[in-house]
């Protein structure tokens, strides 16, 4: 397993566009749970559908997001150290990739939690 991953940990931008996606993963879950105390038991979540009960989930549903990232970022990083002995070029996209993904996600927290709190 050491070896495995040994191949992103040699390239820097590969491994630094993990860490990074990593760490914001990190303080994603730190920033919910900080307000997690003062949400309400339905967020409204899914803002592309009509007005009414459908846009809303219960609190805990929050995390979803969060998860379906981790999801990808556990996907991305085997497939990338499947992938970096034949192309590092692709490898080093799909950290890219992963980072702008993590992005996305801390910042969709950012705006469902500012809505609500």
């Amino acid at each position: 397993m050491k070896n495995f991953f040994s191949n992103i940990a040699a390239d820097k931008l590969a491994f630094r566009g993990f860490l990074i996606s990593f760490l914001l993963v990190l303080i994603t879950i730190v920033y919910i749970l900080i307000y997690y105390s003062n949400l309400p038991p339905f967020i409204p979540i899914f803002n592309q559908l009509p007005w009414g009960n459908e846009r809303l989930i219960i609190t805990p549903g929050i995390f979803i997001s969060t998860l379906i990232f981790g999801l990808i970022f556990l996907f991305n990083l085997v497939f990338t150290s499947i992938v970096y002995n034949r192309n590092p070029l692709i490898a080093r996209i799909v950290a890219a990739v992963t980072l702008i993904i993590a992005v996305m996600n801390f910042l969709f927290i950012i705006k469902v939690i500012t809505q609500i709190v």
